[in-house]
């Protein structure tokens, strides 16, 4: 339920309400939707509007409705954890895709989701239910997986706390078949899913690995159920994602951190 304008909220907290409202999939807005997205007056919404746009924060279209202006945008390319991620696995993620011909993605955690921070993507493959920007859970989701899975017990936990929605029929929504397959994702630090979030479509992961040993991203390829064999395409997924986290400083003998701190 969106927020109300409660006394005592400051400009700043305002300001970011209006920005926050913009989501993958919710790109364009107008001033009512951002209103009803916020639950601020529409005086103070518009005028938030005006001064974001005048700053460069926003950018306003033809038709009157917002997206974010270019100048946010090269200031969020600065984030220094998804840049610098980013730019390092680009080169094995074009190796991954250039052997495999399937969508190749790149995720971190936020909160108790998972962000696809960079995609590559098969003019053939199936279709996803998430772009670059856009989230995906935890349990039922390759890079989701691998990411909880050396998230620690108290992100585990969380996620449990919060229920495990069935996308498909496919998906594993009993916390101990959840737990069991997590354990499994430790030591191996893959992940194969099978339809549990997007019908006809499988996700395969791996973990990628910091100098100190934490998980801080997962790299996977999704494919079309029936059209990859798995385990095949393993070796090639996992040695992608040991390049990365050579690329980030890890190196064989550094113990597997299992935590999501400096996620």
């Amino acid at each position: 339920m969106p927020r109300t304008s409660e006394p005592g909220r400051s400009v700043s907290s305002r300001l970011l309400e209006v920005l926050f409202a913009f989501q993958p999939g919710q790109s364009v807005l107008s001033l009512a939707d951002l209103v009803r997205t916020t639950g601020l007056p529409h005086a103070t919404v518009r005028r938030l509007a005006m001064e974001l746009t005048e700053a460069g924060a926003l950018s306003r279209r033809h038709d009157g409705r917002f997206t974010i202006g270019l100048r946010l945008w090269r200031l969020g390319t600065l984030a220094p954890l998804t840049e610098s991620l980013r730019t390092k696995a680009q080169p094995f993620m074009e190796d991954l895709y250039t052997a495999l011909h399937q969508h190749v993605q790149l995720a971190v955690l936020d909160g108790t989701e998972a962000v696809i921070i960079e995609r590559l993507s098969a003019p053939r493959a199936p279709g996803l239910v998430s772009q670059v920007g856009g989230r995906l859970p935890l349990h039922c989701s390759g890079v989701g997986k691998v990411i909880l899975a050396h998230g620690g017990t108290g992100l585990i936990d969380a996620v449990l706390a919060g229920g495990l929605r069935r996308y498909t029929p496919e998906t594993v929504v009993d916390p101990a078949a959840l737990r069991a397959e997590l354990a499994e994702c430790r030591r191996t630090g893959t992940a194969v899913v099978r339809g549990e979030l997007t019908p006809g479509a499988d996700s395969i992961a791996a973990r990628v690995v910091d100098g100190e040993g934490r998980v801080v991203a997962a790299l996977s390829v999704v494919v079309r159920s029936g059209s990859v064999n798995h385990q095949a395409a393993l070796p090639t997924l996992v040695a992608s994602g040991l390049g990365v986290s050579r690329v980030l400083g890890w190196r064989p003998g550094v113990r597997i951190r299992e935590t999501a701190d400096g996620l």
